[in-house]
């Protein structure tokens, strides 16, 4: 009996931690060593998530801003960003402005420079405020006919090309050093030059859709000071990359939805002269065609409501009592809307409605159908 219960534990236990005499081992010792591997499970279960594993969980990438492959809790966040894209015809503005920008630098430096449209997105005002790479140099300029205000930012390679191009200096392959110095007033001067450059070519490239003066308001080094709006805002930022041969940086124009608001109706188009809503040439046909539809006109004498049970009631010979005096008042409608209310008589031998009031004026203006009106007359 002994041995057979000593044959049963040995069996279990061989099935759960295997053999006593496979590598030398003892049960005890390969049990201790199954609790120590269940105990690592339990705490790798426990263990807290680093810092990238809860930045790829949350979808920030702080190399990166706006909706450019995001996920996480992140991306729910910046989905309240409108993207660009419901704007065409801004695209193709800043399309233009690459066109002018790239033959005034080429004047104003009397060099070689290549302007392209590095991307267009779409940015919280905040978040590009905390990213702008240290010194720069910001400028804050007015959009007077749209009572706003946008920012143009100029990165330190780019202001120190322009200072070495203007002043005469080398052209040299090396790539240049930027320092972490404040910008001194003569550099802060020539660059300020060459905002207004890029300000003159964005209002061109703006008249087309919509007449606009970019007026330069200020001049700042530290973000801080350069805030137009509230940080949680969204905001168009446009990247501009300036060549100089081996030298160059980049141009960042960002413009506020608030400050675009007024033109958001012509930047929703996708070219030129494209309308929404409003067709005047269907609009004077539709007219037309109502001015001389045919619609019917009734007179009601009276008009009261009855319970179901009294109507049922009714017989041949029964007398309903209107509650009319004999020079009341009848209305006219059409369908169930009241035009107007008029007197009821006689002429010859139809039975005749003399119109007492003016017609109910529509809620809609009737200057379309009166223009149609008139059309007609002219054409009859």
């Amino acid at each position: 009996m002994d041995d057979d219960l000593a044959a049963e534990w040995e069996a279990a236990m061989t099935e759960q931690v295997g053999s006593a005499a496979e590598d030398g081992g003892s049960w005890a010792s390969k049990l201790e060593t199954q609790i120590a591997k269940t105990e690592e499970k339990r705490k790798n279960a426990d263990r807290v998530l680093n810092q990238d594993e809860v930045d790829s969980f949350l979808g920030f990438n702080p190399a990166e801003l706006g909706l450019s492959d995001q996920s996480g809790i992140r991306a729910i966040i910046n989905s309240a960003l409108v993207s660009y894209e419901r704007l065409p015809m801004l695209e193709i503005v800043f399309d233009r402005l690459v066109r002018l920008l790239t033959a005034s630098l080429r004047n104003f430096t009397s060099d070689n420079v290549e302007v392209s449209l590095d991307i267009i997105k779409s940015v919280r005002f905040g978040d590009y405020l905390n990213s702008i790479p240290l010194p720069a140099i910001l400028s804050v300029f007015k959009a007077k006919q749209w009572d706003g205000f946008g920012m143009i930012a100029v990165d330190s390679p780019l202001a120190y090309s322009i200072v070495d191009v203007l002043l005469g200096g080398r052209r040299s392959t090396a790539k240049l050093k930027v320092e972490g110095r404040p910008y001194t007033s003569i550099e802060t001067s020539l660059v300020q030059r060459m905002i207004e450059v890029v300000l003159e070519d964005a209002e061109l490239a703006f008249r087309p859709v919509s007449p606009v003066s970019f007026s330069f308001d200020r001049l700042e080094t530290n973000p801080k000071f350069a805030a137009i709006t509230r940080p949680a805002n969204a905001a168009i930022l446009v990247r501009l990359r300036v060549d100089m041969e081996e030298r160059g940086g980049s141009i960042e124009i960002l413009l506020p939805y608030a400050t675009i608001e007024p033109i958001r109706d012509v930047l929703l188009q996708g070219f030129m002269g494209e309308k929404f809503g409003r067709d005047a040439t269907w609009e004077g046909h539709l007219a037309t065609e109502i001015w001389s539809a045919k619609t019917e006109v009734k007179a009601v004498l009276y008009d009261k409501k009855l319970p179901l049970r009294r109507i049922l009631d009714l017989d041949v010979g029964d007398t309903l009592m209107l509650d009319l005096k004999p020079d009341a008042l009848v209305e006219i409608r059409c369908g169930d809307e009241p035009l107007t209310q008029g007197r009821i008589g006689r002429s010859g031998e139809h039975v005749a409605i003399q119109v007492a009031k003016p017609l109910r004026r529509s809620r809609t203006t009737l200057a379309a159908f009166e223009a149609a009106g008139q059309v007609r007359k002219e054409t009859a």
